[in-house]
């Protein structure tokens, strides 16, 4: 088959053509950098925090005025949540992994340093803390009871011993292990002994985009929160969970009424709101590639059965000349080819563009060049399938056509 006769028709029909191609380009464009960021968003959204997330809910207690006895209070609260059915462990707390809000630091190997070797976030938790998250202990051991101090509000204590997370192990020590080291988190005080790690545990920021830098740097301190206002996490064993909730609320009230207790939420709903922009972003952006990919089928389907109607005069011309089904067939299918192999490789350039700006603003990871013709592949072969139905109407109009309209 000559190429002419399709580059001469569609000259006579470029507005079209040159739509479509545009439309075509666009599309590849906006798919190709679309879906490295959904990825990005479920990637996020599926790491594993390093602790028992199923068997985990959370709630706040807040006391009413301010009660003298605060230490004693929060002592009989841990005991009647911990003794509560359903219940493995629990520990009080002013922040816990994915939360939003928390306190984080910069740890120093010296004194003298100006800047932090890295940043983490800080949990105070007591002995039970290792229970309660049910994290995964690779080195040293967790505190003892005797190691437990006190910490309120805008107090700058710096604990004598640390746990620390395998990352943030590294990331202080990348060629040595951490187990025994001396890190500063104040370098006006005296330092803290790592002495143990743990295999992982998120900050309270996974889902902003300024902590990804350190989401798996977190420090425990061993300290219990003397605050009015404190967050209890508490591990049910499987399958009890819901009543326990329950019954943590009922013992909480029944043993004083002077506290106000919300946001009892399983850690899964924890998990659902911290990621909940992300989510959402992932979503729209599966529709907007979705209903583009739809459009632009759409686009070329209509288009070529528009030129068909056109062409049917012509078309049965040329099968009274002798051209078979496959030769129309043939035709329709390579002029789409050209239509859609321009805005092809248009949608590969600007894709590429685009990517280049979405790095550079966005930090988005560089897309390969085979990445992006593989993207074209495909949308090659959706434009040749959207052009296969009316190529195939145009194949049966019959030899009469080209005298009908005389």
């Amino acid at each position: 088959m000559e190429i002419l006769p399709i580059l001469s028709a569609l000259r006579r029909n470029k507005v079209g053509a040159v739509l479509i191609a545009l439309q075509i380009a666009l599309t590849l464009a906006i798919v190709c950098n679309a879906l490295p960021v959904i990825q990005r968003h479920l990637e996020r959204m599926r790491r594993p925090t390093g602790i028992d997330e199923s068997n985990i809910f959370t709630l706040n207690n807040q006391w009413v005025g301010q009660p003298q006895d605060l230490r004693s209070r929060i002592k009989g609260d841990l005991a009647t949540v911990r003794g509560s059915p359903g219940v493995i462990d629990a520990v009080e707390t002013d922040s816990f992994p994915l939360h939003g809000g928390g306190s984080s630091a910069g740890l120093f190997l010296a004194p003298e340093q100006k800047f932090p070797t890295a940043h983490t976030a800080q949990y105070l938790v007591d002995e039970h803390g290792f229970a309660t998250y049910g994290l995964k202990l690779e080195a040293g051991r967790w505190f003892t009871a005797d190691e437990i101090g006190e910490m309120q509000p805008h107090d700058t204590k710096v604990p004598g011993s640390i746990v620390i997370t395998r990352n943030l192990a590294h990331a202080l020590f990348p060629s040595v292990s951490a187990l025994g080291q001396m890190v500063y988190m104040d370098t006006r005080a005296a330092p803290s002994r790592i002495i143990g790690i743990v295999e992982r545990a998120q900050t309270p920021w996974a889902g902003f985009s300024w902590a990804e830098s350190f989401i798996e740097n977190s420090t425990f301190m061993p300290y219990e929160f003397l605050y009015k206002g404190q967050y209890f996490v508490v591990r049910t064993r499987p399958g009890q969970m819901a009543g326990a909730m329950q019954a943590v609320q009922n013992r909480l009230f029944a043993q004083s009424h002077q506290r106000v207790i919300d946001d009892v939420q399983p850690f899964a709903e924890s998990r659902k709101d911290t990621y909940a922009v992300p989510r959402a972003t992932s979503v729209l952006l599966t529709v907007v590639c979705a209903v583009m990919l739809a459009v632009t089928i759409l686009g070329v389907t209509g288009l070529t059965m528009y030129w068909v109607t056109q062409r049917r005069r012509q078309i049965g011309m040329r099968r009274a000349l002798g051209a078979r089904q496959r030769d129309v067939l043939r035709y329709f299918q390579v002029e789409n080819l050209l239509i859609a192999g321009s805005g092809v490789a248009a949608g590969v350039v600007l894709g590429l563009i685009g990517n280049l700006w979405l790095a550079r603003h966005l930090e988005l990871a560089r897309m390969g060049v085979g990445y992006i013709c593989a993207g074209g592949a495909i949308v090659l072969v959706f434009s040749q399938a959207a052009v296969l139905w009316p190529a195939l109407r145009a194949a049966r109009v019959p030899p009469a056509a080209a005298i009908r309209a005389l």
